[in-house]
C-alpha cells in the first residue's frame, strides 16, 4: 500500500469524525436535547471526588493565622462581637480585632 492512499484513508476517517461531531452537536442545538456524541461537561468544584479542585485546594490550604501587636488597650470599644477565628477567641471591634491578655486588650491582625 503506498503512503499516498495512507494518508488520504486518514483523512477521509478524520473528515467523517468531524462532519458527525458538527451534525451531532448542530441537530442537538436545533431540537434542544443533549448530544449524544459531546454530552454536557459538569464540574463539581470541592466534591471529595476532585481533589485537585480550586476551590477545595484553597479552602484546605487557606489557615487564618491571628498576630498580636504592641498596641494595648484597658477597655474595649463600644459594640464589639466576641468571635473565634482558627479556634482562637477574639473580639471584632468594626475591622479592628483584640486580644483579652493579661487583664488589658491587645489588637491582633488578622492574615
Amino acid at each position: 500500500m503506498s503512503t499516498q492512499r495512507t494518508f488520504r484513508k486518514y483523512v477521509s476517517a478524520a473528515a467523517i469524525v468531524a462532519a458527525l461531531v458538527v451534525t451531532d452537536g448542530w441537530v442537538a442545538g436545533q431540537s434542544g436535547h443533549v448530544s449524544f456524541i459531546i454530552t454536557e461537561a459538569e464540574a463539581r468544584v470541592g466534591r471529595p471526588l476532585t481533589p485537585g479542585s480550586v476551590a477545595g485546594v484553597a479552602r484546605r490550604t487557606t489557615r487564618r493565622t491571628v498576630r498580636r501587636s504592641a498596641i494595648y488597650v484597658a477597655a474595649l470599644p463600644a459594640a464589639c462581637v466576641r468571635t473565634s477565628i482558627s479556634g482562637v477567641s477574639v473580639w471584632r471591634c468594626g475591622g479592628t480585632y483584640y486580644q483579652s491578655y493579661g487583664g488589658r486588650y491587645v489588637v491582633v491582625y488578622v492574615d
